[in-house]
């Protein structure tokens, strides 16, 4: 099956200014995302889709196709990921005449995603025949054990249970959407204009490849990464 896969890189990001193209390990930050999508052997093709034309060169030197520059009222803090998604199988309709079967959207900010995270989702889509597949991790804090703080300071339940866990082996299981990978059929995004329907399945991803970039901590955690197993 055709599957297209989409970068989404705005020029606009606040928490890390220029976050998308800033050097980790001797690379730009959305390098890491196109080559473990190069690599991927589901893949049909790799678009990067941005409003920057800076980023845009930079997505071609590392090798993804920038056909086309998104519309800035496409590229704002608020705009939903699945509207990018939309956006570029319309623009490949419109300019092409096709669209793919699946789009998969590549956030640039968990790059260590790699090429068999990728595989291994399409993979799953495949075999049950999904509306869609949404990468997740075991989550690391439960939200069973998670506390909210009153207005005068007091810690009160967050989440309701019908009983008490006094231990981790207790707990059932949880998992944390890793914003690594969002796979859907084309049909089924234009139609819902979501990611998500009743038949969209889980892949599990390992939790040292899910970590996502949203603040100066999380690149310094990451270059550390990625010179420590030798790649920077």
């Amino acid at each position: 099956m055709s599957v297209l896969g989409v970068i989404p890189a705005r020029g606009g990001s606040k928490g890390i200014p220029r976050k998308n193209i800033r050097p980790v390990a001797g690379r730009p930050l959305i390098a890491y995302t196109i080559e473990a999508a190069r690599k991927a052997r589901s893949l049909s093709r790799v678009i990067v889709s941005t409003d920057d034309p800076e980023i845009a060169e930079v997505g071609r030197a590392w090798g993804a196709e920038v056909p086309f520059l998104r519309p800035a009222e496409l590229a704002g803090d608020d705009t939903p990921g699945p509207e990018t998604a939309i956006h570029a199988v319309e623009w490949l309709r419109g300019h092409e005449g096709r669209a793919p079967e699946y789009v998969m959207t590549l956030n640039p900010t968990s790059p260590l995603r790699e090429a068999q995270d990728i595989d291994a989702a399409v993979a799953i889509a495949r075999r049950h025949d999904a509306d869609g597949v949404v990468a997740v991790c075991a989550v690391k804090h439960h939200p069973y054990w998670t506390r909210a703080i009153t207005p005068d300071g007091r810690l009160t339940t967050a989440v309701p249970t019908d009983r008490p866990y006094e231990s981790r082996q207790e707990l059932p299981p949880m998992y944390a959407l890793t914003g690594a990978i969002f796979l859907v059929k084309t049909a089924v995004l234009l139609a819902v204009r979501n990611y998500y329907t009743d038949r969209t399945y889980a892949y599990v991803m390992p939790p040292e490849r899910a970590l996502d970039v949203d603040t100066p901590w999380d690149l310094r955690v990451l270059e550390a990464l990625l010179r420590a197993e030798g790649r920077g």
